[in-house]
């Protein structure tokens, strides 16, 4: 086993679970099911669509202080989002949108998936004597959920959730009380996960190892500002 620290972070949605990854894809997929209620009866005028819902999440997301505040009401998020691509493309229809979103949103919740070498790689470094917390965003109930239908709970030293703590990632508190929980400091801690802003670049601010989980291979976007301490394509690289 490779050389371990005392302390690993890690990010739950796409990094232990497959949760919102290659939402393409899924858009694709979801507006079929209403290609006749768009009026899009073709993969052009599909994709016309798609690609304006997902500009507009886009723009949403990419707000921080809408971000900050709309992580707690995922759906309710999604819902606006589907609003304005509608009205982009002139077919303001808010029944519609709402029918759609709240459909993309049950969609992605049957499909969410536990990556097969989730389970191995936690146990495999609980045994090792690392110290494990599970950090995320978003609201509790829906947190809580997966956590437990993927029987996670039991394999972590601390669990914290932003709509618990009341602050989420990337804000540096959100790192610090985790290490204080586990007693580590943050130059003995690592930080595992997808999202490059909050499990590269602010956990390096405070000298923790920031280990970037690429699954799909798609590299260090182009307008990083840091570099990974580590990036890796499968959880069970962190044990080999």
């Amino acid at each position: 086993m490779a050389a371990l620290p005392k302390a690993i972070l890690f990010d739950l949605d796409d990094t232990l679970i497959r949760a919102y990854a290659q939402p393409e894809e899924a858009w694709t997929r979801l507006l079929h099911v209403f290609a006749a209620h768009l009026d899009a009866h073709d993969a052009q005028s599909i994709d016309r669509v798609r690609v304006a819902v997902m500009e507009e999440a886009r723009a949403f997301w990419n707000d921080r202080a809408e971000a900050a505040k709309w992580r707690l009401n995922i759906p309710g998020a999604r819902r606006l989002s589907v609003r304005r691509g509608l009205a982009r493309l002139g077919r303001a229809d808010d029944e519609l949108a709402d029918r759609i979103a709240d459909a993309f949103t049950e969609l992605r919740r049957t499909e969410y998936r536990l990556y097969p070498d989730a389970h191995a790689t936690v146990d495999a470094l609980r045994d090792a004597g690392v110290r494990l917390a599970l950090v995320t965003n978003g609201a509790s109930e829906t947190q809580r959920a997966k956590i437990e239908r993927f029987e996670l709970a039991h394999r972590f030293h601390h669990i914290q959730i932003e709509g618990e703590f009341g602050q989420g990632k990337p804000e540096l508190a959100v790192y610090r009380h985790a290490l204080e929980r586990l007693d580590v400091p943050a130059a003995d801690a690592w930080m595992v996960g997808d999202n490059y802003e909050w499990e590269v670049v602010a956990p390096q601010q405070l000298g923790m190892c920031g280990i970037w989980y690429d699954p799909f291979g798609a590299g260090v976007p182009a307008h990083a500002t840091a570099q990974p301490t580590r990036i890796i394509k499968r959880l069970s690289e962190l044990v080999e």
